[in-house]
Parts: C-alpha cells; structure tokens; sequence
C-alpha cells in the first residue's frame, strides 16, 4: 500500500510542476533543468528549453527533450 501512496503523491507533484522549471538528476550523475511539458505512466519528462547543468555552474542549452524514466534518480519540483 505504502508504494502507491508514494507514486500517487510523486504523480500529484509532477501533475502539479506541469508548465514550471523542474530539476532532474540522473544516472551517471548529469543535472537537467527545463520546463515541464507532461509525462506519463513511466515518469518518462517532456521537456521544452532544457539544459544540462554543469558542477561548476554553467549551462549548455539541449532545446526541447523527453527523459526516460528509467533514468531519473530525482525530480525537484520548482519551489512553492
């Protein structure tokens, strides 16, 4: 029970961060930021004016892109 209590809340804040900047941290260590255009069953990200954020700060633009889920560590939703 306690797992889709936690996938429900993630859909809802995800659901919620539609058409706002999110943070993405995946496998391998690379950080992502972009405005998120959806998703789906699979936390697969569409996402418009991404851009890889580098350790020391700098930003290279990626456009508009899709993330698989199964390469998503985190997702922060944008500050309330």
């Amino acid at each position: 029970m306690r797992v889709h209590l936690s996938v429900d809340m993630a859909v809802k804040v995800l659901d919620e961060s539609v058409g706002k900047i999110v943070l993405i941290k995946l496998k391998g260590g690379k950080v992502i930021r972009g405005n998120l255009q959806g998703f789906d069953q699979h936390m697969n990200l569409a996402l418009e004016k991404a851009e890889e954020v580098a350790e020391d700060g700098h930003s290279n633009s990626l456009g508009t892109l899709i993330v698989r889920g199964d390469n998503i560590i985190i997702i922060s939703p944008p500050p309330s």
